[in-house]
């Protein structure tokens, strides 16, 4: 797969924005998103994309990276506030060799834990209880 190409308007990220899926939200303003990770890798796995559609970050304007980045550093800090982890890492992928299986711009926020390791990435891992999910994302949204 080509990292350059249309975008589909029926990824599991565009549906979302257009509230044809949920998501267990934790913070939206007009331009980004944040939610939580249906598939986390870790306790707190959030993530951040633009409302604007694109397919990676090679595909995304310039201005909505910096909205975006800006957001990513506000939720993270807020999930280092609120989860307390030992670490947090922050990552993007570009491309389904690159580890991209939703082809929708984003990031993202994973904390680490000492002694845990990450769970499955993209979707091959168990799938997140939605309360804990709503009791995660109340936390983190309260300390924006």
């Amino acid at each position: 797969m080509s990292l350059h190409g249309d975008y589909e308007t029926d990824n599991i990220f565009a549906r979302i924005l257009r509230g044809e899926m949920p998501c267990v939200k934790v913070y939206e303003d007009d331009n980004i998103l944040s939610f939580m990770d249906m598939f986390p890798q870790s306790e707190g796995h959030t993530l951040v994309i633009p409302k604007a559609p694109s397919r990676n970050l090679l595909e995304t304007n310039a201005k909505d990276i910096g909205r975006l980045f800006g957001s990513v550093q506000r939720i993270a800090k807020a999930v280092e506030i609120a989860l307390k982890p030992d670490g947090i890492v922050i990552t993007q992928f570009n491309g389904a060799p690159a580890g991209q299986t939703v082809f929708h711009t984003h990031v993202h926020i994973i904390p680490r834990y000492t002694g845990l390791g990450l769970g499955a990435h993209g979707g091959a891992g168990t799938m997140a209880d939605i309360d804990a999910l709503t009791v995660l994302a109340g936390k983190i949204t309260a300390a924006l």
